[in-house]
């Protein structure tokens, strides 16, 4: 295999043996194929991209987690919750309203990327209604 730096220094030897009309074409070649290289990596760091704000957007508290912060509020609406676990609430109600921060930044994110408008994402990718996070 021929290193990279040997392929560059043929490159330029056969580019300087070219007449001026030939070498223009060689140039809009080159500038074509750069062209196309950067949006080939354009395009796989968008989705790359897109992917980890999806990720973001999609996370929620597991099965387990959203039954235990409703029984929670269950017996904080009752009176009957005891003060280990309303600590254990308020960490639940943190730990969401950080997770609802961080969704809102990677939707205005992704709407950016996607270039549509932050409502329209914001109906394709959430739910209508939620009564657990």
């Amino acid at each position: 295999m021929v290193v990279p730096t040997e392929i560059r220094q043929r490159a330029i030897a056969l580019l300087e043996q070219l007449p001026g009309e030939s070498l223009m074409r060689a140039v809009e070649f080159l500038e074509a194929l750069s062209q196309e290289s950067l949006r080939v990596s354009v395009a796989s760091l968008t989705e790359a991209d897109e992917a980890a704000l999806l990720k973001i957007i999609q996370r929620r508290l597991s099965p387990e987690e959203q039954e235990r912060l409703a029984y929670l509020r269950q017996q904080n609406e009752t009176g009957k919750i005891t003060e280990t676990e309303h600590q254990e609430l308020l960490m639940y109600v943190e730990r969401v309203e950080q997770q609802d921060a961080e969704r809102a930044a990677a939707l205005i994110q992704l709407a950016q990327l996607r270039q549509v408008d932050l409502q329209v994402l914001i109906n394709e990718l959430l739910p209508t209604h939620s009564s657990v996070a």
